[in-house]
């Protein structure tokens, strides 16, 4: 029997056209495709016409469902694990099954491909060299002291945001890095309505201020150092 395989596969996190070949041929020739949500991968799959059958595997379950994952993996298929956009385990479900499979001495493949923040910290200007991705920052408990802690970062840093929380995110920045600190808000990137809003916290505030947040949003704050 051949050893089965884990392959973590990005996918478009707006423009369909930025999926690679490889990853196209990859969900082609697996026997599952887990996804976070079935319907939203199904439009991308049905766009490319990949007929894999699709499984949900996503926060909710993972815990539930990653031993009999592995279990597939020991009996030989190959999974091929996606999220609704980028790559998986990047403040998306992963990291949990790519750790089992590993323990298990399974194979697992990462393809490069689309993530968000990458986009988001070149197009922000801010020094690339060395930089801190923070993905979301805790909801209630820790968020005020995980920004304490970052006030005085040298290196560029990077959040991902949700619409509704945007302004309340800005707001602790200006409280905790100053209102004059530079940032770029990425908004929908690669879709029609991308949108890059750079200047001062408190400038950027002021525009979603007036124009409000919708879509998804990456957020690129300059560190301490020049």
């Amino acid at each position: 029997m051949q050893p089965g395989k884990l392959f973590i596969v990005p996918t478009p996190i707006g423009n369909l056209g930025d999926i690679t070949l490889r990853a196209l041929e990859v969900l082609r020739e697996a026997d599952l495709i887990l996804s976070e949500d079935t319907r939203t991968s199904g439009k991308l799959l049905k766009h490319y016409e990949v007929e894999t059958p699709q499984r949900s595997y996503h926060m909710h379950n993972e815990h539930r469902v990653v031993d009999a994952l592995v279990a597939e993996v020991a009996a030989g298929r190959t999974l091929a694990l996606i999220s609704d956009a980028g790559t998986p385990g990047i403040s998306d479900p992963g990291f949990l099954l790519v750790r089992a499979c590993i323990q298990a001495g399974h194979a697992v493949d990462c393809l490069p491909g689309a993530t968000a923040f990458v986009p988001a910290l070149v197009c922000s200007g801010f020094p690339t060299d060395r930089f801190v991705f923070e993905g979301f920052l805790p909801h209630k408990k820790g968020r005020q002291t995980r920004l304490a802690e970052l006030a005085g970062e040298a290196r560029t840093m990077v959040f991902y945001e949700s619409p509704h929380r945007l302004l309340k995110a800005l707001e602790q920045f200006a409280d905790h890095f100053g209102a004059e600190r530079e940032v770029a808000v990425c908004r929908e990137l690669t879709k029609h309505f991308e949108e890059i809003v750079r200047g001062t916290v408190s400038e950027v505030a002021d525009h979603f201020k007036q124009n409000a947040p919708r879509g998804e949003f990456v957020l690129v704050v300059k560190g301490t150092g020049d």
